[in-house]
């Protein structure tokens, strides 16, 4: 089914319009780290209604592939010394999602230095020369009409509040959804903070395509520091 999807984008945005991705990632430093718990993380989300995932190297999206039969959206996530970016920063990542074989690959699309000199549009560039969906993670809407004027086939809110100059917040970005699907013709996936049914559902009200949610579902430690908060601050009041 993934191979279907590479071969048409008009299939995937179909599947995926007013519905929800799920991302399934977890970090070397987290419980759940493992491309056997990823996989079955998002066989839990396919289960509940997921549409497509979301996943974090070429491990765990081999993994994935081998549970779920769902289109995913692929990225890399790598530091490097010399930059800010690191989803999908260089050409290195893109050709081990080219590799392992996804729908759609997810980079970094901001404003920030790349490594290595490398630049957005020579990346956007390449992955259209191998007929690759490409989903821009922005975090102004600036950023996202570059990404659009540069090919990208859409771009998602992911990095809102992760770049010094884009908006702080503590929830989702619901004004750059909406200045996003004002300006542009391209699918505006909202991502980043949506933490409850009701945001995602808002997020949808005001001109997502889609939306996906990570941290709420796949991340059992997040989700209970959550509670934890909450109830801390019960205790203080009583």
């Amino acid at each position: 089914m993934v191979v279907l999807y590479l071969k048409s984008g008009a299939d995937f945005f179909q599947k995926i319009k007013g519905k929800l991705i799920v991302s399934s990632q977890a970090l070397e430093n987290e419980p759940l780290y493992g491309s056997e718990i990823m996989a079955k993380m998002a066989r839990a989300a396919a289960v509940g209604g997921a549409v497509a995932i979301r996943a974090n190297g070429a491990d765990d999206i081999a993994a994935i592939k081998q549970e779920v039969d769902l289109p995913i959206v692929g990225l890399v996530k790598r530091d490097y010394l010399n930059s800010d970016v690191y989803i999908t920063a260089t050409k290195k990542e893109v050709d081990e999602l080219l590799e392992v074989g996804v729908t759609v690959v997810a980079l970094d699309a901001t404003f920030q230095d790349r490594p290595n000199g490398e630049s957005l549009e020579t990346l956007i560039r390449y992955l259209k020369s191998q007929g690759q969906l490409v989903m821009a993670d922005i975090s102004t809407l600036e950023e996202g009409k570059l990404a659009a004027k540069l090919g990208a086939d859409c771009v998602s809110t992911t990095l809102s509040g992760y770049t010094t100059y884009s908006r702080q917040l503590e929830g989702p970005d619901f004004e750059l959804i909406e200045e996003l699907t004002r300006e542009l013709k391209i699918p505006v996936i909202a991502e980043g903070r949506i933490s409850t049914p009701e945001q995602a559902r808002i997020a949808l009200e005001k001109g997502a395509y889609a939306v996906v949610v990570g941290s709420a579902i796949t991340r059992p430690q997040l989700i209970t520091e959550s509670f934890v908060k909450m109830i801390t601050k019960v205790e203080r009041r009583v």
